[in-house]
């Protein structure tokens, strides 16, 4: 029988792998292994203690409406990262600007996080998975004075560790810190997450397509072709309406998921800092390819704003590839 590898003891043996290993990451990773452990309880009752549905009259920094649980997990996950004090700022999903966090004293914080703390929350309602997504940055601006808006508006190449978290029928946290992809299960009856998927390789081509069908109609000429393609191949199409789920099966079983823009969302309606990079840096890593509907790598997009707006065609390389032909097909004619 194999030994048990918690994610706490993962990541310290790992932390040689660290373009900047002092010990900082390695604790920044596990506070947020921690806060998942604690959104986790709660997303598993949230049924009991009155905290499913939408938070009364408000809407997020995109103007999504908020369900109760997108704050609770906001609140979680900042708590957890403000207590070690190697993280200097925050950016959320939730919040229209980010969030400075005042040094701990004889501690120098290096680093910054993105997230999007539970994507996919409108599903908890009904019982589906839903998901934590972050990304994690050095900071640019000199770490003596307070964090600032640079250190946050980066490209996804210059992510230093990026992952996510999925609550379903089981509970993973899937990261990478630039060399490879690695994935943990929680085991409850230990309070810990566990080892169960290494080096997480993603197939060269699926079975599976997932786009919100619901808009074809809405889409370009070449997204409705290559929809067309993938039904006409016998692809089956899968839409959980959740990315962190979606994209999660096509990590381990192959697949394509396609967020094109349509004529509500010109400009695509994914959020380039908290959902788009840190999900590419993730496939990228394990072999995937993650590029815009008009064909530019995700991780080289120059990043404006914090709640700038992608399209996204994210998954297998093979299947990445045809759509390229069908992109550039289509909008030449």
């Amino acid at each position: 029988m194999n030994r048990i590898i918690t994610l706490d003891e993962f990541i310290i043996r790992r932390q040689m792998d660290f373009p900047f290993a002092s010990g900082e990451l390695t604790g920044l990773l596990r506070d947020i292994g921690v806060a998942a452990k604690i959104v986790n309880r709660e997303v598993n009752k949230a049924g009991l203690v009155n905290i499913l549905g939408e938070a009364d009259g408000q809407n997020n920094s995109s103007g999504d409406k908020v369900q109760k649980l997108d704050l609770y997990a906001n609140e979680k996950f900042i708590e957890c990262l403000k207590s070690s004090g190697e993280c200097c700022g925050i950016a959320s999903e939730e919040f229209e600007d980010f969030l400075p966090i005042a040094p701990i004293p004889s501690k120098t914080s290096k680093y910054v996080v993105v997230f999007d703390p539970l994507d996919g929350s409108s599903n908890i309602d009904v019982n589906v998975s839903v998901g934590t997504i972050f990304g994690i940055y050095r900071r640019k601006s000199d770490p003596e004075v307070t964090v600032k808006m640079e250190d946050f508006l980066q490209p996804g190449v210059d992510l230093v560790a990026a992952g996510y978290v999925l609550y379903g029928t089981s509970t993973l946290l899937v990261y990478t810190t630039g060399n490879g992809v690695n994935g943990f299960t929680l085991d409850p009856s230990i309070g810990e997450f566990c080892l169960s998927h290494q080096n997480i390789r993603m197939p060269q081509q699926g079975n599976y397509y997932s786009v919100n069908q619901g808009y074809y109609l809405k889409f370009d000429v070449e997204m409705r072709r290559y929809i067309d393609h993938c039904s006409d191949m016998g692809l089956m199409l899968r839409y959980i309406g959740s990315m962190v789920a979606d994209i999660h099966r096509s990590l381990f079983q192959g697949g394509i998921f396609l967020y094109p823009h349509t004529r509500k969302y010109p400009l695509g309606k994914l959020r380039l800092v908290y959902e788009c990079n840190p999900l590419a840096f993730i496939v990228e890593q394990a072999g995937g390819r993650a590029i815009t509907c008009h064909l530019q790598r995700i991780l080289e997009l120059e990043v404006k704003e914090l709640h700038q707006r992608a399209t996204i065609a994210i998954g297998s390389p093979a299947m990445i590839d045809e759509l390229e032909a069908f992109v550039e097909r289509y909008t030449s004619i």
